[in-house]
C-alpha cells in the first residue's frame, strides 16, 4: 500500500473515531440541557482556537482533516450556544 494511501486511511479512521467519541457528550448536553459540568472558558477558547486553526486547515488539500476540523468547529459552536442558552442563573450571595 502506498504511503499516501496509508496516511489517507489513517486520517479517515481517526476522524471517524474522534467524531464518534464526541457524540455521547453532545447527546447528553442536548437531552439534559445541563452544562454545569462544562467550563465556559474552555468552550470559549475552543471556539477561538478553532477559528484561528481554520487559517491552517484552509491551506491544506481537501481531505479528512477538513471533516474533522469542521466537526470540531460545529461541535464547539453548538456547545457554546447551549451553554449560554441553558445555563442556570447563579445564586446571589447575601
Amino acid at each position: 500500500m502506498e504511503t499516501s494511501s496509508v496516511a489517507l486511511l489513517a486520517g479517515a479512521l481517526s476522524t471517524s473515531m474522534f467524531v464518534l467519541s464526541n457524540f455521547p457528550m453532545l447527546m447528553r448536553a442536548f437531552k439534559t440541557r445541563n452544562l454545569s459540568s462544562y467550563s465556559f472558558t474552555h468552550i470559549l477558547f475552543s471556539n477561538l482556537g478553532n477559528a484561528i486553526h481554520w487559517l491552517y486547515v484552509a491551506s491544506l488539500p481537501f481531505g479528512p482533516i477538513w471533516f474533522l476540523h469542521g466537526f470540531f468547529t460545529v461541535t464547539t459552536a453548538l456547545m457554546l450556544v447551549c451553554y449560554v442558552r441553558y445555563r442556570q442563573p447563579r445564586a446571589r450571595l447575601a
